[in-house]
């Protein structure tokens, strides 16, 4: 059981709960780092210090494994203290975890020799900690079921792992193999996380009265395609192999996308956001059979993934997390929400759709998407912060 005094009256509330810290840090971190993407892109202004980073493996590496991780961290923290009924990291210890992150991110900047060793043990500590702070209430709950979270999770790790070897001049290749092995394993964990709770989020959350079926046999094929999928883009050369998956992931999700829709969805914010996330993801997965055959530019596909994929998914996810476990009603968010999510997904079809119909404009498009993803992040930023810091509404601990 969670033993966590319930009445007590809490000033702040900003280390009760993995969600806190790690949604106002990866939201804020969301709008400094494609801002300072943007003044590089467009202006060649500003860009990291560390020697043997370039600036695109900085932007690369930290909207996966900067950003990317915060959420993940601060989603699992929070739902394994619910699928387990035993606390997660709080107070102190989740806070030092938070620290970890953030001045793994500042070190980028630090112009010295030591700066890429210590980023690497910052960066890499963090996700070792965060594991073992995700399998302590899983074992001592002894839901073995869960451990395949962790699992993904520290496949995540381990392709930060190979960025940094790559990066000290280890392995040939290093930086890029971690960067793509880090986006898929991340989206492969949005799924399997997806599987769960979207279909429960759609059953609850529309008008009418659905009961959504998963086949299990849509579920197996999913993760044994993608995981060959994983392997042969990243790890080999066999392209139209690994083509051929991922036609076969786009077939399968699409499905998917077609047995849990209904026309609710699309009256509520918190949950179309999700869905169009998933939709980006589904298009991924066709996006990169076709830049894998010479069709298409492999950018695109990639960032139908990243940016539309992981950016949408992540955005809604932290917006009905925090209103729920704040003690908000998430049948009842702010109305500015419907808003966020559009800047957001129009800042996806910007860096993706239009890039493909006009690629003389490349550039321009670029700096659009760059810019509505600040605006919208910035947004939610602005209105989660206060959520974030204080209380919960009726007073609980959380």
């Amino acid at each position: 059981m969670i033993n966590i005094e319930e009445n007590k009256q809490y000033r702040i509330s900003f280390h009760h709960l993995g969600f806190r810290p790690f949604f106002l840090l990866g939201s804020l971190y969301a709008v400094i780092t494609v801002l300072l993407w943007f003044l590089q892109y467009q202006l060649n202004l500003l860009f990291p210090s560390v020697d043997n980073l370039p600036v695109i493996y900085w932007h690369g590496h930290e909207m996966i494994f900067g950003y990317g991780m915060a959420v993940i961290a601060g989603f699992l923290l929070t739902a394994v203290r619910n699928w387990t009924n035993v606390q997660t990291l709080n107070g102190i210890p989740l806070l030092a975890l938070a620290l970890m992150w953030l001045l793994a991110r500042l070190v980028a900047w630090v112009d010295h020799s030591a700066a890429i060793p210590v980023m690497a043990l910052l960066d890499l500590g963090f996700g070792i900690f965060l594991c073992l702070a995700l399998a302590h209430p899983v074992i001592k709950a002894k839901q073995w079921g869960q451990l395949g979270i962790i699992f993904a999770v520290m496949l995540i790790v381990l392709a930060n792992l190979l960025f940094y070897t790559g990066m000290m001049g280890q392995i040939s290749r290093g930086m890029e193999l971690g960067l793509y092995a880090g986006i898929y394993f991340i989206i492969a964990l949005i799924l399997l996380m997806g599987r769960r709770v979207i279909p429960f989020f759609i059953e609850k959350g529309v008008d009418e009265t659905i009961q959504i079926k998963n086949p299990l046999w849509l579920d197996n094929a999913g993760i044994v395609l993608m995981l060959g999928f994983i392997y042969l883009q990243v790890f080999t050369s066999y392209r139209p192999l690994a083509s051929g998956l991922a036609f076969g992931l786009f077939l399968i999700h699409s499905w998917r996308l077609y047995i849990w829709h209904s026309k609710g969805i699309w009256q509520k914010p918190l949950l179309w956001i999700l869905y169009i996330a998933y939709a980006f993801i589904t298009l991924g997965f066709c996006l990169t059979g076709l830049s894998n055959l010479g069709y298409l530019n492999p950018m695109l596909a990639l960032h139908t993934f990243g940016y539309g994929g992981m950016g949408l998914m992540t955005l809604g996810m932290m917006a009905r997390v925090a209103l729920g476990h704040t003690g908000r009603n998430v049948f009842d968010p702010p109305a500015v929400l419907k808003w966020i999510f559009a800047l957001a997904t129009a800042g996806a079809l910007a860096r993706v759709v239009l890039p493909a119909l006009s690629p003389g404009l490349h550039a321009e498009w670029i700096g659009l998407s760059q810019l509505l993803w600040c605006l919208a992040f910035g947004l939610f930023t602005l209105v989660y912060s206060p959520m974030l810091i204080k209380p919960r509404v009726d007073g609980r601990y959380g």
